[in-house]
């Protein structure tokens, strides 16, 4: 989680809202990123899918069965789903998310029907400094 803390301060330093995940399978850092959706002008752009992009293609499969998935804001639908699409073993995230949030809030992809894989879920890790990097972040920016 610490490697995820670290990207989403280097999101926030690029302007873009801090968010950061690390994807790590058998103990290794297979892929790290941040938020880039601005600085992409791509809304798809968020730090989980691109680290599911990265392993992907380092790994040279679509299925990233095995490996775990840590973030520092609970996924949106769009991350969850992809999340599901990998089949990712193990999803750890910080803050839950009541505005935008699809794992334990909002939706709960993983609880509908048409979810095809469900990973294990844990959260609150770090969740009070998760809380704070995007609490001071939006408040930098109403200013």
């Amino acid at each position: 989680m610490e490697i995820a803390f670290e990207e989403a301060k280097k999101a926030q330093e690029r302007d873009e809202v801090p968010i950061g995940a690390v994807l790590v399978l058998d103990g290794m850092v297979i892929a790290r990123a941040g938020n880039r959706t601005r600085e992409l002008a791509d809304p798809t752009a968020h730090a989980e899918m691109l680290v599911i992009s990265q392993a992907a293609r380092e790994l040279g499969r679509e299925r990233l069965d095995g490996a775990d998935l840590y973030v520092t804001l609970e996924p949106c639908t769009m991350c969850a789903a992809a999340i599901s699409f990998a089949r990712l073993r193990r999803l750890y995230f910080a803050a839950s998310d009541d505005k935008g949030g699809a794992v334990t809030s909002g939706v709960r992809f993983f609880h509908s029907p048409t979810c095809h894989h469900v990973p294990e879920v844990y959260s609150g890790l770090r969740e009070t400094e998760a809380r704070s990097l995007l609490r001071d972040f939006f408040q930098q920016k109403r200013g």
